[in-house]
Formats: structure tokens, sequence, C-alpha cells
């Protein structure tokens, strides 16, 4: 049974690479229904006085996507960002700083999954009170798949404007936050992009560069 959490030394010791195999290894565990034993009331009180988590995950709200199970982790092991269509804000990007710049976090995933309501959605330009500024966000990446089409997107060019939106969110890191972007070329940090099957359960990375 594991009974222990992250300690700043652990994360210190933790490079991008060790996190993003410690997360596919997690992944393949659920997949596998092999999830690890954990002692979660024992993490809770070791993480009282202080957090150092190895990740920070910007992922969909769907209740179908819980990151901490889908990648098989414990209390304090990662920062879960959860909106829907895994868009990019300024809350977003501040949430991402702080985990990585003042907690340590060594990398970001933005995470993007089959079935998307909020990419169906915007794909079908539904427009209703704040979630139209939301679907917005997701515009370029429905745009980018119309062009060329003179009718309504079909299942797998909805699924298309998912995998793309995530590139896109990665981009809006980058562009719009100097602070993770000065990092990721410092080789602190990373930023990757992956994909979850609703109906696998299994993770599909992209965007890895080292």
């Amino acid at each position: 049974m594991r009974t222990t959490t992250i300690t700043k030394e652990n994360q210190d010791a933790l490079t991008p690479s060790n996190v993003l195999a410690d997360l596919l290894e997690g992944n393949k565990r659920f997949t596998d229904n092999k999830k690890e034993n954990v002692n979660y009331l024992s993490q809770v009180k070791q993480t009282v006085g202080g957090q150092f988590p190895k990740a920070v995950i910007l992922s969909c709200i769907d209740s179908r996507v819980p990151a901490e199970l889908v990648f098989d982790q414990g209390i304090g092991d990662i920062f879960s960002v959860r909106v829907a269509g895994n868009i990019v804000n300024e809350d977003v990007l501040g949430s991402m700083e702080y985990a990585c710049k003042v907690a340590g976090s060594k990398i970001i995933v933005v995470m993007g999954h089959t079935k998307c309501g909020a990419v169906t959605a915007a794909c079908k330009h539904v427009e209703m009170g704040n979630v139209t500024a939301l679907l917005q966000k997701i515009q370029p990446s429905v745009t980018t798949i119309s062009e060329g089409k003179n009718k309504a997107l079909d299942d797998a060019s909805i699924e298309e404007v998912s995998a793309l939106n995530v590139k896109h969110s990665i981009e809006q890191i980058r562009e719009k936050s100097p602070i993770l972007s000065e990092m990721e070329k410092n080789n602190e940090i990373e930023i990757v992009g992956a994909m979850y099957d609703v109906s696998t359960g299994i993770v599909d990375f992209y965007e890895i560069n080292f």
C-alpha cells in the first residue's frame, strides 16, 4: 500500500520526462484495472503542511475524465485545472503559473477527450448565456477544420476539432504566459498535449519534445 506523498526533495529530483513517464505508467495501471492501493487518509495528513505536485493537468469538466483517476494519482500528486473544453483564459494561466513557478510542478498537460460536449456545442454554434463566450475560445479550431466543407461537421471532424483545440490551448499558454514560455525554453518544464478516449480510458500523448 502506498502511504507516502511527494516531498520537496522528491519534486526537486524530478524532470519533465520523469513525470511524463509516471503519468503514462499511471494510465496503464488505470486501463489494466491495477491501480495502486493508496492510503488517502495518510496522504491527507502528510499534506497538511504543504504540497509539492509534480504536474498540472488542464482538462475538461466532463464527469468521465477525472484526471486523478485516469493517471492513478494520489492526494498531493497533481494540480487539476478543469474547465469545459479545456480552454485557456487568464484564470487558467494564473493557476498554471502558480503551479509551476511557485509550487514547482515539472510538466503541464493539456488533455482533451473524445465525445466532448463543449467541442460539439462549438461545432454546432450553440449560444447560451456565458456558454457563448466560452465556446468562442474553441471556434478557431472549428473554423480550421470546417474550411472547405459545405455542410455540418460529422463525428470524425468533431474529433479533429477536439485534437486541434488541445494544440490551440498549448499555443495560447506559450503566447500569453511569458513566465511559462520562459520556463519551457529553460527546460524547467515541458508543455504537452494529450487526448483521452472515453471508450477505452487510454490517454494518447503528443507535443512531446524531450
